[in-house]
């Protein structure tokens, strides 16, 4: 495939993740660049990625991307840790756009503590990944850094459920143990997680910092464009929403999130329910 970046210069920003949790990081990106166009593409069918074997991830990373690309994206923010953790480097040797990737933010965590010690939220994938194993290994030698796997979490996003008494049960499982080994910091190290920042804050207490890296990544978006000279000069831009869920069931929830109704379309039978899919 052939990139021209001439062509692609008025194209639009590919955003992917395994559901709605990458609109926290659309968000980021809408407002710091407003005048780009935007097409978002949720593989909500298969959320939660978490528990999804890497080959499973990798196949559906390269084909979603690769029809983001076929959009006329000139870019490709891939807005989920796990697919990252899985299929971040594969994607940039295979396709010839920049792809910008997500990143735990383990180093502003270190930052930021005074206790010395932070917790890492994350899907079961992110934390086994050899991405954050090397993130802490990297900046964590001078803290005590706790990962958390939070399986159910992603779901009850995915549902609309940010606040009920199952999710808050949850979020209450998880950082409970981290909070009494002294955690003043905790990373939300899934898109879908600063969802919950009202929900974590009434139950912890806004002593209890939370740190995600949404707007870092859509500040590194920009450079990139400006690097290379793919900055929108339209003076509005508009958003593009498919999924691989029935777009009816996923409205809602969508509209809860993004706190405005989006126009929603199905994705490609084709590339939502790919013939030889394989198992997780």
């Amino acid at each position: 495939m052939l990139y021209s970046q001439r062509m692609h210069t008025t194209g639009p920003i590919g955003v992917f993740d395994s559901g709605v949790g990458g609109l926290s990081v659309l968000r980021e990106l809408c407002t710091l660049l407003p005048n780009e166009d935007y097409c978002y593409a949720a593989d909500s069918h298969n959320c939660p990625y978490g528990s999804r074997g890497e080959a499973f991830i990798q196949q559906r990373s390269l084909r979603i991307v690769g029809w983001l690309i076929e959009q006329g994206a000139k870019v490709i923010v891939v807005a989920c840790n796990t697919a990252t953790a899985a299929a971040a480097p594969l994607l940039r040797a295979t396709y010839p756009v920049p792809i910008i990737a997500m990143e735990p933010a383990i180093k502003p965590a270190v930052a930021a503590t005074h206790t010395g010690v932070i917790g890492v939220l994350a899907t079961v994938g992110t934390s086994r990944s050899t991405r954050l194993s090397s993130l802490i290994e990297r900046y964590g030698h001078d803290v005590e850094v706790l990962t958390q796997p939070c399986p159910g979490l992603v779901e009850q996003i995915e549902a609309g459920d940010l606040d009920g008494p199952d999710t808050c049960a949850l979020i209450e499982r998880y950082t409970g143990p981290l909070i009494a080994r002294g955690a003043d910091v905790l990373v939300l190290g899934c898109t879908h997680y600063p969802f919950l920042r009202p929900t974590l804050t009434m139950l912890l207490g806004p002593q209890i910092r939370l740190i995600d890296t949404g707007a870092a990544v859509a500040r590194q978006t920009a450079r990139v464009l400006r690097d290379q000279g793919l900055l929108a000069t339209r003076t509005t831009g508009r958003i593009e929403f498919w999924t691989s869920a029935d777009p009816a069931e996923s409205a809602p929830v969508v509209q809860r999130l993004w706190h405005m109704p989006l126009p929603i379309q199905r994705l490609p039978l084709a590339i939502a329910y790919p013939e030889h899919q394989l198992q997780a």
